[in-house]
This record gives C-alpha cells, sequence and structure tokens, in this order.
C-alpha cells in the first residue's frame, strides 16, 4: 500500500510542477476584470489570500497610423461606421485573388505566411512576407493580392473598420 500512496504521491507531484512549468498556477484562479480598469485594460490573476495583481497584455500593434505600405489613413465618415471581422484561411498554394481595400483593415497571421504582391505603380510591385505573429495595416487603394507559398496553412484573423454602404473589398 505504501508503494502506491508513493506513486500517487509522485504523480501528484509532477502534474503539479508540469501546470505550474505551462503556466497554470495550482491554487490559482484566472479570471478577466469585471469591467475596464482606467489603469490598465489587462486581465486579473487572483491568488487565494492575495490581492488581484494585473497581467500584462500582449500588444500586438502599437498606435499604428500608417498601412503597411506607410499611407497614411483615416476612417470613414460619411456613412455610419460599421467593423467586421473574419478569420481567412488559405491552403498551400491558395491566393486571394487581385484587390484592393476602401477602408482600413488590420491583419494578425495566426499561423503560416502569407506572401502579398503589391501594385505600387505602373509597372512595379512590392512583395511582403507577413509571417505568424505579424500585425499590420492592409494597404488602402492599392492592387495587391496574397499568396500561400508555404507548406502549411495560413490563417489571418481580419478586423475591417469599414462603414455602412461601403465594401471593405474591391476585386
Amino acid at each position: 500500500m505504501s508503494n502506491n500512496r508513493s506513486h500517487t504521491t509522485r504523480f501528484v507531484a509532477v502534474l503539479a510542477a508540469l501546470l505550474v512549468a505551462g503556466g497554470v498556477a495550482v491554487g490559482t484562479t484566472a479570471t478577466a476584470s469585471p469591467g475596464p480598469n482606467p489603469s490598465t485594460s489587462s486581465t486579473w490573476r487572483e491568488t487565494e489570500g492575495s490581492p488581484r495583481t494585473p497581467v500584462p497584455p500582449v500588444v500586438l500593434l502599437t498606435q499604428k497610423s500608417t498601412t503597411s505600405l506607410d499611407q497614411p489613413f483615416s476612417y470613414p465618415t460619411e456613412h455610419p461606421a460599421q467593423v467586421s471581422s473574419s478569420i481567412i484561411t488559405l491552403l498551400p498554394g491558395e491566393q486571394t485573388g487581385r484587390h484592393f481595400h476602401q477602408t482600413p483593415m488590420y491583419a494578425y497571421i495566426l499561423s503560416g505566411s502569407l506572401t502579398v504582391t503589391y501594385e505600387t505603380g505602373p509597372g512595379i510591385t512590392t512583395v511582403m512576407t507577413y509571417r505568424k505573429g505579424a500585425a499590420f495595416v492592409e494597404a488602402i487603394g492599392t492592387w495587391h493580392n496574397g499568396a500561400n507559398t508555404g507548406r502549411e496553412p495560413v490563417r489571418i484573423l481580419v478586423v475591417q473598420m469599414g462603414a455602412s454602404g461601403v465594401a471593405n473589398t474591391v476585386k
């Protein structure tokens, strides 16, 4: 019986060590803040018997005022604002097709890599590759085509900051 207890104790100790190493603190709970905190927009971690401590946010893009091609951008003002989001998946070899955006569009590469060819002038192209973890504001009014030239699917979180009645993307 003591051999079983020893194995159980060792298993619990190893499991606790793995949970702590993986970022899950034993005996704690992580909760989202009940509402916006004026000093931070992070979430909160609570430990029994201890005050709440902030968990710093992961910053993906900071105060960007230009697109990926260094174009200044502004939001449409003629129509009511409208925000939409989606996750786009391109399999290896797939392309978005030639298109441009009329409104600001935020993109975050969740996985894989995306190669975008921008038509920046008559007969002139600019090629940019965005890899997992890249965050950017897409070019506005510039024809371009995105392609997955990698070996794994590329997944892109897209947030379009448009306006009612205005097409975000034109093909």
